[in-house]
């Protein structure tokens, strides 16, 4: 198994030859009671994905990068969740130019 940096896998069982990205995390605890992560063989497990307890990863399944998995996968499914990207054209300096107004008038309040 190969787990990268900045992974937390707390209560999961996780088969040989499985690989686990930077930034993966088994969220066990629900507030009452822990619950269990399975992952198979040769699965790929992509970073930033989160893992929502109880669910069981198949063999040789693939999770995407980014996806938050809330259900159990089989053997070679994958799974991506991910929200649709949306790209605003030529909106970065409209809300740059909001957030100085907004950070000058923080400003003139607190003199």
């Amino acid at each position: 198994v190969k787990a990268k940096h900045l992974a937390y896998l707390g209560d999961a069982e996780i088969g040989d030859e499985a690989n686990i990205s930077c930034g993966v995390i088994t969220c066990n605890y629900d507030g009452v009671k822990k619950s269990k992560t399975r992952i198979g063989e040769k699965a790929f497990i992509g970073s930033d994905v989160q893992l929502i307890a109880p669910v069981e990863i198949g063999d040789e399944a693939y999770v995407a990068a980014g996806t938050t998995l809330t259900r159990s996968i089989s053997k070679d499914d994958l799974a991506i969740g991910r929200p649709e990207l949306k790209v605003k054209e030529g909106y970065a300096s409209k809300l740059k130019k909001r957030f100085l107004a907004a950070k000058e008038k923080l400003k003139k309040e607190n003199q």
